[in-house]
């Protein structure tokens, strides 16, 4: 008989459309392996849904809030159903940007000057000498990133809705790269170049808005040094399944440049423009092999 997944989707986070696109392709994947598939748009009656459906694995294919943080990871070790991606720890600490970089920085691995602000400063371009990057402290997919620079003087967003607290990050000029880790191994290099702007949500999520160059076109120190943290942040953090760890490169002086990590994504997007599946099908893993090993991997925290 074949094996049930059930593949969580949607939730209510910021991050639910993308949430849904992933869920969608990945079920497709699934069914097209042979599995049995139940869709699930995750409400907060999930516990009965899944007491209901009993499912012999969950895919995770949720992002943000409650799906990415450790909490929907809880409640599946309590329903004892194994699931795909990071377990409650690492899920967590990789959601909570500050916490990611006090693991990274006792590790040595290479970070951006960074501090927490309340955002009335940040937005008022006080929180440190410009550039500087201002983030949400627990959000994915660059949702509420803004940039500023000499002389901005942004409002602060009447609806913002990522608390009074939020990440302030040295801007790091240069390149974006990223790296995917999956089991135990980092697979490749992408540069991502975005056509107009920085990599926002739009630019990631809306064909034809940004050029993945794969492999990334670096010199190859600093390929080998990207693949390596990005395997270290995976271990240091505790993640296990797929991963994805992101950086700026900065070239913009003399000599090689410096490679800078900026925050690693336990469950990252699995949706037609995603970079995950893109760097496995450059190592000849098809999509269909890359969602069947994820289900073949998953499990509950021990």
């Amino acid at each position: 008989m074949a094996k049930h997944v059930a593949v969580l989707m949607g939730g209510w986070s910021s991050e639910r459309e993308v949430s849904l696109v992933t869920g969608r392709e990945c079920s497709k994947a699934l069914k097209a392996a042979g599995f049995k598939v139940s869709e699930i748009d995750v409400g907060r009656d999930i516990a009965t849904v899944l007491s209901r459906t009993q499912p012999d694995v969950c895919f995770n294919a949720l992002h943000g809030r409650f799906g990415e943080d450790g909490r929907i990871q809880g409640l599946l070790d309590i329903l004892g159903i194994p699931y795909t991606h990071s377990g409650v720890m690492a899920s967590a600490i990789a959601m909570n940007k500050v916490r990611t970089k006090e693991v990274c920085s006792a590790i040595g691995i290479p970070l951006a000057e960074h501090r927490v602000a309340d955002r009335a400063s940040a937005f008022a371009g006080r929180a440190m000498d410009a550039p500087y990057v201002i983030k949400p402290i627990a959000e994915g997919s660059s949702i509420g990133v803004r940039i500023v620079r000499k002389g901005d003087n942004l409002a602060p967003e009447e609806d913002w809705r990522y608390g009074e607290e939020v990440l302030v990050e040295r801007y790091i000029a240069g390149r974006e790269l990223t790296v995917a880790v999956m089991g135990d191994k980092p697979l490749t290099v992408t540069e991502i170049r975005p056509r107009t702007g920085f990599y926002d949500y739009t630019n990631k999520y809306t064909d034809g808005k940004a050029d993945h160059l794969l492999p990334a076109p670096i010199p190859p120190s600093i390929f080998d040094q990207a693949m390596q943290v990005a395997l270290l942040a995976h271990q240091a953090l505790g993640c296990r399944g797929v991963s994805r760890s992101d950086f700026r490169y900065d070239d913009t002086g003399p000599g090689p440049g410096r490679l800078v990590f900026l925050e690693i994504n336990t469950q990252p997007g699995m949706t037609p423009l995603s970079l995950v599946p893109e760097q496995a099908a450059f190592l000849g893993i098809s999509f269909k092999d890359l969602v069947t090993w994820m289900v073949e991997e998953a499990r509950c925290d021990s």
